[in-house]
């Protein structure tokens, strides 16, 4: 019986520090990635419910389902437990990894768009530029054309009458 405990003991243990793991998680996004009050609350949530699932899981699987002191005791020692050891190490870790990833990925991106931009500024000095000031041309013309129509109403009478004698 002791020893059945002694093993949910720890059993419980390792659940309070993967739900260390779980918390240090959420605070390397936030770290990292800053975000508004609503998304904190959203993790603030999915953390609840992930920590909550655990839990319950780790009571079915190895407890049967029973509530004891020394699981909540055994939950709150790994908590404690991992806090004060790996937790700084781990964030610290964490945090500079993503920046320099993110950093990482903002050069390639830079070194990616530079020709890009070469490709782009070619296509327009080539294609849309004369394509701008052809059809800039052509609308200027169509404009000026419909202000000064060709035909006035007393020109289409007089051909009027004109095809009407002939005829």
């Amino acid at each position: 019986m002791a020893i059945n405990q002694a093993y949910l003991f720890l059993i419980f243990t390792l659940n309070g520090v993967l739900i260390g793991l779980l918390f240090d998680f959420f605070r390397i996004l936030r770290k990292t990635f800053k975000t508004g009050n609503i998304v904190t609350y959203i993790e603030d949530i999915v953390f609840w419910i992930l920590s909550g699932i655990s839990i319950i899981f780790f009571m079915y699987k190895f407890s049967n389902g029973s509530l004891r002191f020394f699981i909540f005791l055994g939950l709150g020692f790994g908590i404690i437990l991992y806090m004060l050891t790996l937790s700084n190490i781990i964030i610290k870790i964490s945090v500079k990894t993503i920046s320099g990833v993110i950093k990482l990925l903002h050069k390639i991106w830079s070194i990616i768009i530079i020709p890009l931009k070469f490709i782009y500024k070619v296509i327009d000095k080539i294609i849309l530029r004369p394509g701008y000031i052809y059809c800039s041309k052509i609308q200027n013309f169509a404009t000026k054309k419909l202000k000064k129509p060709h035909f006035t109403l007393k020109k289409i009478k007089k051909m009027e009458k004109c095809a009407k004698k002939s005829s």
